[in-house]
């Protein structure tokens, strides 16, 4: 998403040369949506990735619907508009068949198993091959999981955001659905880069956010003080600790952390070698506060 919108400036050129060194190191997971930057991230992807889609697994997202300077025109989850989608992002990239579609957001004016039987279709045809949905609930999952079998919930999932283990977690476990972490490091926060406002782009779009007003970075920042802690004990980053504990929850996650730059790629996949041991998830548990200071939206 970064690469395209929402976090500061960014750089064609940068952002491609992240990509093939992420593909060099092993990954093979790429998330990304018609929204972000209104197709432009999907064309970028679709640059990079020209010639080498066998190494590449790509999830992109419908519903949130842009207009052409970028205005934001609402969700839309009509059968017609989530074939219409579909076409627009295999355009996009270039490809004939998307390997994970999501439904981004529900759209409240259509049922969550009209939409599911739309992207179902799109199945059949060959045009997508496995269905997931974004900021889900537990009973959304279930109704959707009733129409097609789901292959991915994508929700937000960190240190600081922990809604997701009251009903989600539990419920894709039982239905044997891969969980997607999005926002893994707190959109950069976790990993102590923001300690004001002033250490983000005026154009960033976090400044909008509740999370991100003064008062609220300054009180949310005893999460940080408890991962530096470890990170210091282990010798490892901030981050590497923030992306290790959503990993060791269980194994059913898959976390996406958003990055433009090969060095904090290289860093991010550093958490593979971190251990978190029964006595550190204690720690953490122990010591992060109960709530967190201001909405995620």
């Amino acid at each position: 998403m970064g690469m395209s919108e929402f976090y500061g400036s960014f750089n064609e050129k940068e952002s491609i040369t992240t990509l093939h060194k992420a593909i060099e190191l092993g990954v093979n997971f790429f998330d990304t949506a018609d929204m972000y930057g209104w197709g432009a991230n999907e064309r970028l992807l679709g640059k990079a990735f020209k010639g080498r889609w066998s190494e590449v697994i790509l999830a992109t997202k419908f519903a949130v619907m842009r207009g052409p300077h970028g205005e934001f025109l609402g969700l839309n989850g009509s059968p017609e508009y989530v074939k219409q989608a579909c076409e627009q992002s295999l355009q996009n990239l270039g490809v004939d068949t998307i390997d994970l579609y999501y439904m981004h957001r529900q759209d409240p004016k259509v049922e969550i198993e009209e939409i599911i039987g739309a992207m179902s279709d799109l199945v059949k045809q060959g045009k997508v091959k496995h269905l997931g949905i974004s900021e889900a609930n537990a009973d959304m999952i279930r109704r959707a999981h009733a129409v097609h079998p789901l292959t991915a919930v994508q929700n937000e999932y960190s240190l600081w955001s922990r809604e997701p283990e009251q009903e989600v977690l539990n419920v894709c476990k039982e239905l044997g659905i891969t969980f997607v972490a999005y926002s893994p490091l707190g959109r950069g926060y976790l990993t102590g880069a923001i300690k004001s406002r002033t250490d983000l782009e005026a154009s960033d779009w976090r400044l909008t956010l509740p999370r991100f007003t003064d008062e609220a970075i300054k009180e949310n920042l005893k999460f940080v003080e408890v991962v530096a802690q470890i990170a210091q004990d282990k010798k490892v980053s901030k981050a590497q600790v923030a992306l290790a504990w959503v990993l060791s929850q269980n194994d059913e996650i898959v976390s996406i952390p958003s990055t433009r730059k090969v060095h904090r790629l290289e860093e991010n996949l550093g958490a593979f070698k971190v251990e978190l041991t029964t006595a550190d998830l204690a720690t953490i548990q122990n010591s992060i506060p109960s709530q967190t200071i201001g909405s995620r939206y």
